[in-house]
């Protein structure tokens, strides 16, 4: 590990930054630098210019993602190298904001039912039913399901911020039938690593991505581009559609702000089925006969 390595990870743990975000940081600078075949400490605002156009000339980048790339630059140059940083010089693109895609319910049946194995089965079942992210399920505890409070706790979320979320009498089931199938019943992780389930570390989220992968394939939905969060889009879209509040679906998701959550608004079939077009008001005549 090179110095300058070191020193950005010191900096992200000082501030308890997230794994996943501390990563993409650390990966993006490696990135930068092997970009330009020179040491980042080497580089300046004019190769930070180019790099930013090549990721979305070279790199087909969204802008949003390419946002997440300069936050990591910047945080390299200003926390760990202690220099300026120029927002006139390296503006941030415009976010664009994409609704996400969401799967009909019988849809979600028929990816759960084709997934390939008992872990990926119960994967799937509890991204949907819970609506949390890949890597708050890889990190999931066996004391972490409540069957006396029919809660899961979430423990380190988004934000470092914990919460509860519901715990579905099906859901409760499959994981007890899941648990009699294992030869060697985990005692600290839900879902050690290794095939034997019985690492002291859990999962990873490529396991979880590729559960839903693997399953979409069989489903035939592979052209709908279905990943873990997609499950989330649809635990949220459909709770909607089923007369959930808002207010409560922002505290199932973790959101921050509840304008985060209203994108869902977007998506439910009952919403938008429910509101008339003007045009339906109008008084029209017979269309005119040539």
């Amino acid at each position: 590990m090179t110095q300058l390595r070191k020193m950005m990870l010191e900096e992200l743990v000082r501030r308890n930054y997230a794994q996943t975000t501390i990563d993409c940081y650390v990966q993006t600078v490696a990135h930068f630098s092997h970009y330009f075949h020179r040491p980042p400490d080497q580089l300046g605002p004019e190769h930070i210019r180019q790099y930013q156009a090549a990721l979305f000339t070279e790199f087909k980048l969204a802008p949003n993602t390419v946002n997440q790339r300069l936050a990591a630059l910047r945080f390299f140059y200003v926390k760990t190298l202690k220099k300026g940083w120029s927002t006139a010089e390296t503006p941030y693109p415009r976010k664009v904001l994409n609704l996400p895609m969401v799967l009909s319910q019988e849809e979600v049946a028929r990816l759960i039912d084709s997934a390939r194995t008992p872990l990926h089965r119960i994967l799937l079942m509890i991204l949907y039913s819970t609506g949390m992210r890949r890597a708050e399920l890889t990190r999931l505890k066996v004391t972490d399901v409540d069957s006396q409070r029919m809660v899961v706790h979430i423990h380190g979320g988004k934000g470092r911020k914990d919460r509860d979320v519901m715990l579905s009498p099906v859901l409760l089931a499959a994981l007890r039938e899941y648990w009699h199938g294992l030869k060697h019943k985990p005692s600290d992780w839900l879902f050690p690593g290794t095939r034997g389930h019985a690492a002291e570390f859990p999962i990873s989220v490529k396991t979880v991505y590729h559960a839903c992968q693997h399953a979409a394939r069989r489903a035939g939905l592979q052209q709908k581009k279905v990943h873990p969060h997609s499950l989330r889009h649809c635990f949220a879209t459909h709770l909607l559609e089923a007369g959930a509040d808002l207010r409560t679906i922002q505290l199932l998701l973790g959101h921050s702000d509840l304008e985060e959550t209203t994108i869902y608004l977007h998506l439910s079939q009952r919403h938008i089925g429910a509101t008339a077009s003007p045009l339906d008001a109008l008084s029209l005549g017979k269309k005119q006969e040539k």
